[in-house]
């Protein structure tokens, strides 16, 4: 029996998995202890169990995702919002070197899956659907460039990046909490957070003082951006790359912060935008991980396994190696790791997610919740398609 749910409906019943996440971190205390996000521990169940169904022939639940793209889209508006010039003055250094290694991880994902491919007798084409395409990229770049794939004679590309980026949302996710969790542990690096590091996002408290009646300016803010973004996305799609569709919005509401801080009389409600782009995050994820189709990977051949698990052993040991002594062994560094885990391997949603389940546990990163969604957001697939573009005509 197949049943469809509509945009509500799966809504309801991304909350329901959101409540149902919250509540097993109450029960069960290693979800706690390893940071798992409740959106992934308790959507990951909903997503077993409609894999179950499918796969005996139960139920067929099918799911209207509108509306997730839509609390993607304010999410990542209320993240440009946060991009003010003071912001990225004081992170420069840090935000060029994140970049860099961010780079370096592309490609070293291209360069991993085409070189297992070709040991394992494939078509390292056939690599790349497990290569930085479907992992930095996610499903958005998965959708993108797996028809460019099967134009070149890679048959079931789609269907393998679509695979591959459905696992690297799980391992992404379950990766980055326990990871940073134990960095933060085993090293002491509460010692080394910095509690003036709050006025760099925020930084006039009394200005941003949340108020009841400024929910609704924020709001009207946050719609205003994402309305003129979409001209600026469709402006950035002529040039022939491939753009995640909330980067207009991000750019867009970025304008709006600095224009109105540098000309004055214009208040940006950040306490309450931050507050709704939560919101945002919490139901975008939701709705991403009831919706994942587990079975997909279970069809997966014994050599893209490999490749997929050869992913996961780099991501682990780039983000524990090479990302967190690089970018200063400290809390921060911590918290980035676990974020670049995320998005390495899934979405930056993700990312924020991982990075939101150590903060609510231990303290504040300013530094970490700038620079992932700068670069996670904004430079990460600029680049990815860059190099994705490179490595199918090399290959």
């Amino acid at each position: 029996m197949q049943v469809t749910l509509n945009m509500y409906q799966t809504l309801f019943m991304a909350v329901l998995a959101l409540k149902l996440g919250a509540w097993m971190k109450k029960k069960l205390p290693f979800l706690q202890k390893f940071c798992i996000p409740s959106p992934v521990a308790g959507g990951l169940v909903f997503s077993i169990a409609t894999c179950v169904l499918h796969e005996t022939g139960i139920l067929d639940l099918s799911f209207d995702d509108t509306l997730s793209q839509v609390c993607m889209v304010f999410f990542f508006c209320s993240v440009g919002y946060q991009a003010n010039i003071k912001v990225l003055k004081s992170g420069g250094k840090d935000l060029i070197i994140f970049l860099v290694l961010v780079t370096v991880l592309i490609i070293l994902q291209n360069v991993l899956a085409s070189n297992l491919a070709f040991v394992l007798g494939l078509d390292p084409l056939m690599g790349l659907t497990t290569g930085s395409i479907p992992m930095v990229g996610g499903h958005g770049t998965a959708g993108a460039f797996g028809p460019v794939l099967e134009d070149f004679g890679i048959a079931g590309a789609s269907t393998m990046c679509t695979a591959a980026a459905t696992f690297g949302l799980i391992a992404g996710s379950l990766m980055g909490g326990p990871l940073g969790n134990s960095l933060i542990k085993k090293k002491n690096l509460l010692a080394t957070v910095h509690e003036e590091d709050d006025s760099v996002l925020i930084e006039d408290e009394e200005a941003h003082q949340r108020h009841f009646n400024n929910y609704a300016p924020a709001v009207f803010q946050l719609i205003i951006a994402v309305g003129l973004g979409t001209v600026v996305s469709l402006l950035l799609s002529k040039t022939g790359m491939t753009f995640p569709v909330y980067i207009g919005a991000m750019i867009v509401a970025a304008i709006i912060r600095n224009i109105g801080e540098y000309k004055g009389g214009y208040t940006v409600y950040m306490g309450e935008i931050n507050d709704f782009g939560g919101i945002c995050l919490q139901l975008f994820l939701g709705i991403a991980m009831i919706t994942l189709k587990i079975w997909q990977l279970a069809g997966l051949a014994g050599p893209l396994v490999i490749m997929l698990l050869g992913q996961t052993v780099l991501m682990y040991v780039y983000a524990r190696f090479i990302i967190f002594p690089l970018m200063g062994k400290d809390y921060d560094a911590a918290v980035l790791a676990a974020g670049t885990c995320g998005f390495g391997m899934g979405a930056t949603p993700n990312a924020m997610a991982n990075m939101e389940a150590l903060t609510e546990q231990y303290e504040p990163s300013i530094k970490a919740f700038l620079l992932v969604p700068i670069v996670g957001s904004l430079f990460a697939d600029f680049i990815n398609s860059l190099v994705i573009t490179l490595f199918i005509n090399m290959l």
